[in-house]
C-alpha cells in the first residue's frame, strides 16, 4: 500500500500552512521589533493589569518563561512590574503606553497580514476555520507558542 501523498495527510497540511503563516506573521511582527511570545503577552496585557501569575496561567507559559519574556518587554519600555502593595510577595504587571503603541502598530501590520493569507474566506468560513482550529488537541505543556 503507498502512503498517502502529504496533501492528503491533515496534519502535514496543517503544518505546513502554519509554518508559512507563522512565517508571515512574524513578518509583521517584526515591523515593531516584536517576537510572537512578546506581541502574545502584550496583547494578554491590553485590558489591564494583572497579576504575573495570572498572565502564567492565561498565556499557559512556565513562570520562569513568563519571566524572561517579562525582563525583555521591561527592558523595552514595553510593560513594567511592580509589587502589590496589599500583596509585598505578587507582582503586577501592566503595559505602558509606549507598550500599548507598539501594540496599535502591530495590530495593524498584523490585520494586513491576515488580509492577504485570509482574503480568500468569507467571513463564515474565517469563522468555521477559528471554531474547528478551536477543536484540534493541543498540549500547550509541549510546544511554546510562537517560537
Amino acid at each position: 500500500m503507498a502512503a498517502a501523498h502529504p496533501d492528503e495527510r491533515l496534519g502535514f497540511l496543517l503544518s505546513l500552512r502554519g509554518e508559512l503563516t507563522g512565517a508571515r506573521i512574524r513578518a509583521a511582527l517584526g515591523v515593531v521589533g516584536l517576537h510572537p511570545r512578546n506581541a502574545m503577552t502584550l496583547m494578554h496585557l491590553a485590558p489591564g493589569a494583572t497579576s504575573q501569575r495570572e498572565l502564567a496561567t492565561t498565556m499557559a507559559v512556565d513562570p520562569s518563561q513568563l519571566v524572561a519574556i517579562l525582563n525583555e518587554l521591561e527592558s523595552s519600555g514595553l510593560c513594567e512590574r511592580r509589587r502589590d502593595p496589599a500583596d509585598r510577595r505578587r507582582h503586577i504587571v501592566e503595559i505602558t503606553p509606549a507598550g500599548q503603541e507598539a501594540l496599535e502598530r502591530m495590530d495593524e501590520a498584523v490585520k494586513e497580514a491576515e488580509r492577504e493569507l485570509f482574503g480568500n474566506l468569507t467571513e463564515a468560513e474565517r469563522t468555521l476555520l477559528r471554531n474547528l482550529l478551536d477543536r484540534v488537541v493541543v498540549d500547550p505543556t509541549t510546544h511554546e507558542c510562537g517560537e
